[in-house]
């Protein structure tokens, strides 16, 4: 399975429709967005397509994004959230929770924690978990996204701009 991993987005139309594009070029599957999503708008870029999303810090009007998500078929964990895909474990967290993120690591319960918020992206193996921050797609010098595949157990960094490019 390829996932698209993204976060950060902060409102920014623009990237996410053009980080979405990206990923569904490279033949992502599923959409993760790792929480800052900040409007309803960005949102829209998910409609349609099978989907997950936690709350970022800069999350504001969290019930507001909850119930549009729901109505657009975008599953809404919150602050933290656990997803079952091609037979991994997923943990999904924003990464402004340190205690959390610790813990997630310290308890090795998942193969993959996809996290955002430091706006520069990480491709981690912390014993059995994969640690994986996409980037952002705001306040980043490169904007980036990740392409994950599940079955190769790999990541993908892409750059997105009007001409994308692999970063690895």
């Amino acid at each position: 399975m390829l996932i698209g991993l993204l976060s950060d987005t902060h409102g920014r139309v623009d990237a996410a429709a053009a980080a979405i594009k990206l990923l569904r070029e490279r033949g992502a599957t599923y959409f993760i967005h790792c929480g800052d999503i900040g409007s309803l708008s960005v949102l829209d870029y998910f409609a349609g397509l099978p989907a997950a999303c936690v709350w970022g810090n800069c999350d504001y009007d969290r019930s507001t994004l909850c119930r549009y998500a729901d109505r657009l078929g975008i599953q809404c964990f919150g602050s933290f959230g656990e997803l079952s895909l091609d037979g991994k474990s997923i943990a999904l967290i924003h990464g402004d929770d340190h205690r959390l993120r610790q813990r997630l690591l310290d308890e090795q319960k998942h193969d993959y924690l996809f996290q955002g918020h430091t706006h520069s992206p990480d491709d981690l193996r912390i014993g059995r978990t994969h640690l994986v921050n996409p980037g952002a797609l705001h306040r980043a010098r490169t904007k980036t996204v990740a392409l994950v595949d599940t079955a190769a157990d790999t990541v993908e960094l892409l750059a997105v701009s009007d001409e994308t490019s692999i970063l690895r």
